[in-house]
C-alpha cells in the first residue's frame, strides 16, 4: 500500500517538478534533492500538530473548509504565491506561509537555513519550496479525507502512521524530526546545525525507494 510520501513523490514529478525548479531558479535534480528533505519535515509537522485532540480537530476543520484536493489537478495557481509572506489576500488553499506558520512557528527560519546548507540552495529558495509544498500536502490530505470519509481521529492516526513510516525508512530523518518537533529544547538555535549535520544520511532516502 502506498504511503503519503510515495503518493506525493509521484505527484511531484514531470511538469510539476519543472515548474517548481523554474520558480526556484535551479535545476530539477537540486529541487528533487531539496524536496526529499522538506516534504518529510512538512508531513512530520502536520502529524505533530494533529497529535492532540485539539490539533486533530483544527486540522479536520481546515481540510473541510479550505482543502478539497482540487489543487492536485492543477498546481499552477501556487506559483503566484511563493513570496513566503503570510498574506491574508492569498486563498487559504494556497497559503503555504500560513500553513508553515501553524506547523513550524519560530522553527521555520532555522529549518530553512539547515536544509539550505544541506542541499546547496539558499534559505530563500528553500522558503519558496516550503511555501509551494505545504498546500500540496494539505490538498492531498483533503482529497484522502473525502475519498475515505475519515474522521478527525482517523486523520490523526493516519498521520502518526505516516511519521512512523518516515522514521522506519530513515532513522536519521526520524532523529531530525525529533530535533525539530520534540523535546523541551525544540526552539533552541541549534536546529539548523542538526539538520545540516544529519543531512548526508538523509538525502535521497525517501525518494526512489
Amino acid at each position: 500500500m502506498s504511503t503519503l510520501i510515495d503518493d506525493l513523490t509521484t505527484q511531484l514529478q514531470g511538469n510539476t517538478l519543472a515548474q517548481m525548479s523554474r520558480q526556484l531558479g535551479t535545476d530539477e535534480a537540486s529541487t528533487a534533492q531539496a524536496i526529499s528533505m522538506v516534504l518529510p519535515i512538512i508531513v512530520g509537522g502536520v502529524a505533530n500538530q494533529a497529535a492532540t485532540p485539539t490539533g486533530s480537530q483544527s486540522l479536520n476543520r481546515a481540510l473541510d473548509e479550505d482543502h478539497d484536493g482540487s489543487l492536485l489537478e492543477n498546481v499552477s495557481p501556487l506559483f503566484g504565491h511563493t513570496s513566503g509572506a503570510a498574506d491574508v489576500a492569498v486563498p487559504r488553499a494556497l497559503n503555504g506561509a500560513g500553513i508553515l506558520g501553524h506547523i513550524l512557528g519560530r522553527k521555520r527560519e532555522p529549518v530553512q537555513q539547515g536544509v539550505g546548507r544541506a542541499t546547496g540552495l539558499n534559505s530563500q529558495q528553500i522558503g519558496k519550496l516550503m511555501v509551494m509544498l505545504a498546500p500540496i500536502v494539505m490538498a492531498y490530505l483533503g482529497r484522502r479525507k473525502r475519498q475515505t470519509g475519515a474522521s478527525a481521529s482517523d486523520i490523526s492516526a493516519d498521520l502518526q502512521t505516516q511519521r512512523r513510516e518516515i522514521e522506519q525508512r530513515s532513522p536519521d530523518l526520524g532523529g531530525m524530526l525529533g530535533q525539530i518537533f520534540g523535546g523541551a529544547g525544540q526552539d533552541r538555535p541549534g536546529i539548523a546545525d542538526d539538520i545540516a549535520r544529519m543531512a548526508p544520511n538523509v538525502l535521497g532516502k525517501m525518494f526512489g525507494r
